[in-house]
């Protein structure tokens, strides 16, 4: 179809008009190299650690190099040189969101995608390029199930020490921001939850178990029970796995909240982790279980290979019982549909508001006054 010359005129008015918004989509990222380990460790250890546990600064560097051996050895020696497929489901991700939105909104809105850990689209390397491009409305959106310091809270810190990074003369460059933590609760998202085990157990279950029989594991992003009094995460988690429990629970009986934890000395993590809620579920006569990831949009390292160590560990002891790992939403194009979907109306505030104008001097001088 030629464009004609009016649809032209309008395009491009669109476009050089000021009126546009970048969608600033925000994952982990994962090492697609193994030389990146130490580096990612110590970044993560700052972001992270940090907000749990009493670690002294100047034992990251030398933990991270520890704690990238033992990677090294679980997905190149264990995992037969394992690479992460986290980064390329989120770039599909990010692709389906953006082709969702401009349909409705054209080339006014626009979707980045940035890695909390992985150059060459660390936060502050992302957001380089939206002012570079002219943008001055951001919508932040972590694209997080769970809204807690370890996800949300670290893209809004980065985000937060970019912007200040980024701010030039009096000014600021950015005219609107909006920004959506999670969506734990979001009835479209435990609805889709819902009807991929159902529809799981139709294919695979049905047929050969009664639904008392088939245990249920809904795995949520392990939590530790301290944080500096931040948001932990395990009000939200739990909330999700209620909410999708209650959907499921009539049918079938055996169902299981499992935290995905991660190891680590003298800090107190959320019960039952994802093993000990299949042995409850096998006491209680599941003879197959299923691993539902609902706290993970993203395919990821826990989701892949601890769920696999898990059900390998439970085979050599439960021979008999019949596991089923399934995957998380990833690109699912209902999925992709409904995180668009989720935006509309932050991007509509955005396009239609008066351009706020921030002056970060004024922040000094407030503050200087303050102090008197």
């Amino acid at each position: 179809m030629v464009a004609t010359p009016e649809k032209v005129e309008h395009n491009h008015e669109q476009s050089s008009g000021q009126q546009r918004v970048a969608v600033l989509l925000m994952g982990y990222g994962e090492v697609e190299s193994y030389e990146d380990f130490a580096n990612y460790n110590e970044q993560a250890l700052h972001l992270l650690t940090a907000k749990f546990a009493p670690v002294p600064a100047w034992i990251y560097p030398p933990l991270a190099k520890i704690l990238a051996l033992f990677d090294r050895h679980e997905w190149g020696h264990q995992h037969n040189d394992f690479i992460s497929p986290h980064n390329a489901i989120f770039e599909k991700q990010r692709a389906g969101i953006e082709k969702s939105l401009q349909q409705q909104w054209g080339d006014r809105v626009q979707v980045f995608k940035a890695f909390n850990f992985c150059a060459p689209f660390l936060p502050h390397q992302v957001l380089a390029e939206i002012k570079n491009q002219g943008f001055d409305k951001l919508l932040i959106y972590p694209l997080l199930v769970v809204d807690s310091i370890f996800t949300s809270g670290i893209a809004i810190e980065q985000v937060n020490k970019a912007l200040s990074q980024l701010a030039d003369g009096s000014e600021h460059w950015v005219k609107g921001l909006r920004y959506i933590p999670s969506f734990y609760n979001e009835p479209a998202y435990i609805d889709m939850m819902v009807r991929l085990v159902e529809e799981k157990i139709a294919s695979e279950l049905a047929a050969a178990y009664l639904p008392a029989e088939i245990g249920i594991i809904l795995m949520n992003h392990g939590c530790p029970h301290k944080a500096k009094g931040f948001t932990s995460g395990i009000t939200e988690s739990q909330a999700l796995y209620d909410l999708i429990r209650d959907k499921l629970i009539n049918r079938y009986p055996l169902i299981s909240i499992g935290w995905l934890n991660h190891d680590t000395p003298m800090i107190e993590w959320t019960q039952p982790n994802v093993e000990q809620a299949a042995k409850n579920l096998i006491q209680l006569g599941a003879k197959a279980v299923m691993f539902m990831p609902i706290g993970f949009a993203t395919e990821n390292h826990e989701t892949l290979l601890d769920v696999h160590h898990i059900i390998h560990a439970l085979e050599k002891k439960y021979s008999q019982v019949n596991y089923v790992q399934m995957a998380c939403v990833n690109d699912h194009p209902d999925f992709l549909s409904m995180v668009a979907q989720w935006a509309n109306s932050h991007i509509a505030e955005l396009l239609s508001e008066e351009a706020m104008v921030v002056n970060s001097e004024l922040a000094a001088v407030h503050h200087h006054h303050h102090h008197h």
